[in-house]
């Protein structure tokens, strides 16, 4: 009996090597190679095989560059986040926390797009678990087949015959194929099935939608290679003390990888949101302070969102800084620069800074809003609810203009504030006529006091 070959891979990179390394040539991270079995059957393969699909050469002129007709997956939200739907022939991954909603997704997504033959291949619950799944989502679809089967070379083979119009697989970590004799959820199985998953998509121009698990640290389990292999990454991401589920693109060759989409878990399945900004604004019966309101974009979506600061005086000799939500280096940079230029002395307070809502943002222009709710817990002082903030804060102080400074206020228009405070820069080109809210602008961050209009 022949000996069994094995190798050592990173599983941060899926760098390969035959012998263990502390650190890795190509990721550099440490300690990250794992041996595992790769010795190759050679006399049988049941995996997908391109057959007589073979790729030619051609010429680029000769190419055509028409747009391809999406496939619609009956989510408004989920439609936003790919671009459109999907492409055909694309490959996609979706990952997320245990149990944050990603089976219940795809599986509401499966049973509501009437008119298509699904494929629902799952190698970690049972037919039964997901018909009790499906009775709880109150959808039906006659087209949608459940398959529980793990072997790459057995899911082709139902593939062949049932020829779906899209296939989902749930998860990736769990299929393993007969051209290596490591164990599912390795990472030289994940790579290998995601490479047939791959030229299966390409050759057939079937979509397939796969469930990838995430470690410890956030990042999806498996090589880095997985996330270039596939055309669009999803996470699906959410706090468990909130309903609410966003689905965030972090990579779409077919689209915009910017976009969010909100959805609200309720015990039918999940809801989609079509207004975040009514739900992520609380309903205050008095004014209170720390609070502003942000008007913020992610993707090509407006929306407001409110930021609560909470400023008091250390209880110890080190006070403590503590953001949800928001980077905490940029909070501690918006501190320095409030001192530095505002003279407000915060050296010795403790500053706890909150996005409402449980999601996480990123664009500057909240930063506004952020000095806004802290100037007001400083000084016990609210801010009036009809007005709001959009602009970045630079290191100088100055107020810097912002993108899409038009759809902010709009946006900050259609939900009755009558007060938006942005950077004097962002004037030009605003037409102050067209609009029904006062709009204010101010250079720098020592003016910001005196506009926002305390109570």
């Amino acid at each position: 009996m022949a000996k069994a070959k094995t190798t050592f891979f990173c599983r941060n990179c899926g760098y390969q090597s035959s012998k263990w390394l502390g650190r890795c040539p190509s990721c550099g991270e440490w300690n990250t190679f794992v041996e595992e079995i790769v010795s190759k059957p050679t006399d049988k393969h049941s995996g997908f095989n391109r057959g007589e699909h073979k790729s030619k050469p051609a010429l680029i002129h000769e190419i055509s560059a028409e747009k391809e007709e999406r496939i619609n997956t009956k989510s408004v939200e989920l439609n936003r986040v790919l671009g459109g739907g999907l492409v055909p022939g694309s490959i996609l991954l979706i990952g997320g926390e245990p149990g944050i909603g990603k089976s219940t997704l795809l599986l509401q997504m499966a049973l509501s797009m009437k008119g298509y033959r699904i494929l629902y291949v799952s190698g970690e619950e049972s037919n039964r678990q997901i018909k009790m799944r499906a009775d709880r989502l109150g959808i039906e679809n006659p087209e949608c087949y459940i398959l529980n089967e793990t072997f790459t070379g057995e899911i082709f083979r139902h593939i062949a015959e049932l020829n779906p119009d899209l296939v989902v697989i749930d998860s990736i970590q769990t299929l393993y194929t007969d051209m290596l004799e490591s164990s599912a959820g390795s990472i030289s199985q994940i790579r290998e099935t995601a490479a047939e998953l791959q030229r299966f998509a390409k050759t057939t121009n079937i979509p397939v939608l796969l469930i990838g698990h995430i470690t410890k640290d956030g990042g999806l389990a498996g090589p880095k290679l997985l996330e270039h292999v596939v055309d669009t990454v999803i996470q699906f991401e959410g706090d468990r003390h909130y309903g609410f589920r966003i689905l965030r693109t972090i990579k779409n060759r077919f689209g915009p990888s910017s976009e969010l989409g909100i959805f609200e878990m309720q015990p039918g399945g999940l809801r989609e949101v079509s207004n975040p900004s009514e739900i992520l604004l609380s309903q205050r019966d008095e004014m209170v302070s720390g609070v502003a309101i942000a008007a913020m974009i992610e993707g090509r979506r407006p929306m407001l969102i409110e930021t609560q600061a909470l400023v008091s005086t250390a209880a110890f000799g080190t006070p403590q800084r503590s953001s949800t939500g928001f980077d905490l280096r940029r909070m501690n940079m918006l501190l320095a620069v409030l001192e530095k230029r505002s003279g407000i002395r915060l050296s010795n307070k403790d500053v706890f800074l909150n996005i409402a809502g449980g999601i996480k943002v990123d664009d500057p222009a909240i930063d506004l809003a952020v000095v806004a709710a802290i100037i007001s817990s400083s000084g016990d002082l609210p801010v009036e609810n009809n007005i709001c903030f959009a602009g970045e804060v630079g290191l100088s102080g100055e107020i810097r203009a912002i993108s899409r400074i038009e759809s902010r206020i709009l946006e900050a228009e259609k939900l009755g504030f009558k007060k938006i405070i942005i950077s004097k820069y962002n004037l030009k080109g605003i037409n102050k006529k067209q609009v029904n809210i006062e709009i204010i602008a101010i250079g720098k961050i020592g003016d910001l006091a005196e506009k926002m209009v305390m109570k």
